[in-house]
């Protein structure tokens, strides 16, 4: 990664995290240390299962990127949002028309620059180019480091096959649209923070299988715990965030749970702060059948909640393209609860919670 032939780029200086006394979730940390012995991978299908299980998100550590490496990812995600304007809307992505993410997404209260898995699938501002070659081994890094050894953990705690979850995550083809996310949350006005009581990004759950966020200290993200609280997600300097995505939470008959997360205002003293963020979105292949796995036998000692009948249930490919065309396009109803808001994707009820 870094060296002395990478692209120069100015350096991204993140702010010191937050010393304000706020209510954070307690996560379970995994360590991939831990997959050096049997036992130690004995305990990470355990730990691993019990977070999915019971609060939908947890920690990675010590998963082979050095905080150099993490750092300058964080620099090449600058890049993008120093792009002119009118170059920007060279690149926005069709969402609507394609139903997909990649490319650019205008700027309301965020931005963000989507990069497919495949880094030569679509063009890219000039500024970015050089760096193409970084995001590439970053998008690897995530895919076959990170998300794939989660994999086989989380089907191993299923008592699966290993490769059962692997097998259905394809890199860099057609078979799937997983993709790099560089975002970009700036500050607001007090107005707009009193016309979304300082929401700023309502409450719901991601649509793929797993998400890595690549931990920032500009607290904002909250998750809604089992209480029904919202509790602050803790920033630790080079870790990833992860969370189950509904494609995870189809597949495991809720065993596994997409949690209810949102962004909100920072707390006082980090207001007024940019908040960048790198992800990696993972997604089932695009013909994969969002069905619960009854063969799992820890699937047949529970029970198996479905968002909807295995005969109507949709392909990864019908729910990622219906979700993201939809996305801020379509009417919300008043859900059944109090502050939520529903709306039906590929005969799926999505909740969006205010």
């Amino acid at each position: 990664m870094p060296g002395t032939l990478s692209p120069e780029t100015p350096r991204h200086i993140p702010p010191p995290p937050t010393k304000e006394n706020l209510d954070f979730a307690d996560l379970a940390i995994i360590d991939f240390t831990k997959f050096g012995t049997p036992e130690g991978k004995s305990q990470l299908v355990q730990d691993v299962r019990n977070a999915m299980n019971t609060v939908g998100f947890f920690y990675v550590i010590n998963h082979g990127y050095t905080q150099e490496q993490t750092r300058r990812i964080f620099d090449i995600a600058e890049i993008p949002f120093r792009v002119s304007d009118e170059e920007k809307q060279k690149y926005v992505a069709k969402m609507k028309e394609n139903g997909s993410y990649q490319g650019y997404k205008p700027r309301q209260y965020w931005s963000t620059r989507i990069v497919h898995t495949d880094v030569t699938a679509k063009e890219h501002p000039e500024a970015l180019r050089p760096f193409l070659p970084e995001i590439d081994a970053f998008a690897r890094h995530n895919h076959f480091n990170v998300l794939l050894p989660l994999l086989r953990l989380l089907a191993l705690g299923l008592e699966l096959p290993e490769e059962t979850f692997v097998e259905k995550h394809s890199f860099g083809s057609d078979l799937t649209d997983s993709w790099i996310r560089m975002m970009k949350y700036y500050p607001r006005s007090s107005d707009d923070e009193m016309k979304t009581k300082n929401v700023w990004l309502k409450g719901h759950t991601d649509f793929g299988s797993l998400t890595l966020l690549w931990s920032q200290p500009v607290s904002a993200l909250q998750i809604l715990d089992p209480q029904g609280n919202w509790k602050w997600v803790k920033h630790i300097d080079n870790a990833l965030v992860v969370n189950a995505g509904e494609a995870l939470e189809f597949m495991t008959g809720c065993f596994y749970k997409g949690t209810i997360h949102r962004v909100y205002q920072p707390p006082m003293d980090q207001r007024g702060l940019t908040r960048l963020g790198v992800f990696y979105f993972a997604l089932f292949n695009d013909d994969v059948k969002l069905v619960p796995l009854q063969e799992s036998p820890v699937l047949q000692r529970v029970e198996i909640i479905r968002r909807t009948e295995d005969d109507s249930a949709p392909f990864m490919g019908t729910y990622r393209k219906g979700r993201i065309a939809t996305y801020g396009q379509s009417v919300l109803k008043e859900g059944k609860e109090k502050g939520v808001e529903e709306e039906e994707v590929a005969g799926v009820v999505v909740r969006h919670y205010n």
